[in-house]
């Protein structure tokens, strides 16, 4: 079986953004950014979800480049995968001190997000990530009243329920078996 891995770059004239990911990784990560809690978040999300993540990325301001890390990752994320059957859906809750959160996902080309994320700046991350990646993401806060708890609890439920969606299937999980676009 051959590594599923994808690079892309993104430059604008307000970031320059560049993604190497190897989805079948260890979640080993080299992460350059702008931002320090940018640069956490996306450290998390390659050690929760098995990834590796190397990735470089500044910008003029942040919600550019969050916003462009986003989509960059996503279409990185939608590249790498080789279209074999894969599980396609999974659920992950995690517990971090006073933040209790849950991802529910679909890889499935019909790209949604629902995410009771506390900051504006990460809901945004979250839905160009999913509408980049073309998957169904759903992010439900329990409990929380840390931002920090559970905006991190979201990128470790997302890199966990991300691992457990690309796990490798003998068959297409599906009734409609592949969907095929001439």
């Amino acid at each position: 079986m051959s590594c599923r891995t994808a690079k892309m770059e993104r430059t604008t004239r307000e970031t320059q953004i560049s993604i190497d990911l190897n989805i079948d990784g260890s979640g080993r990560f080299k992460v350059e950014s702008d931002d320090q809690f940018l640069k956490h978040m996306i450290e998390t999300l390659a050690r929760y979800s098995g990834m590796d993540i190397t990735m470089s990325a500044t910008g003029d301001n942040l919600h550019h480049l969050v916003e462009d890390v986003a989509i960059t990752l996503g279409k990185t994320f939608a590249k790498a995968l080789d279209g074999s059957p894969i599980e396609r859906m999974a659920t992950s809750t995690v517990v971090m001190d006073d933040a209790l959160v849950m991802t529910s996902l679909d890889i499935v080309d019909r790209p949604y997000c629902e995410t009771d994320c506390p900051d504006p700046l990460y809901i945004h991350f979250f839905r160009s990530f999913a509408m980049s990646a073309a998957i169904s993401l759903h992010i439900v806060k329990f409990r929380g009243f840390d931002e920090h708890h559970i905006i991190e609890a979201s990128f470790k439920s997302l890199g966990m329920a991300l691992k457990a969606a690309v796990k490798r299937r003998e068959t297409e999980l599906s009734t409609k078996d592949r969907v095929r676009e001439e």
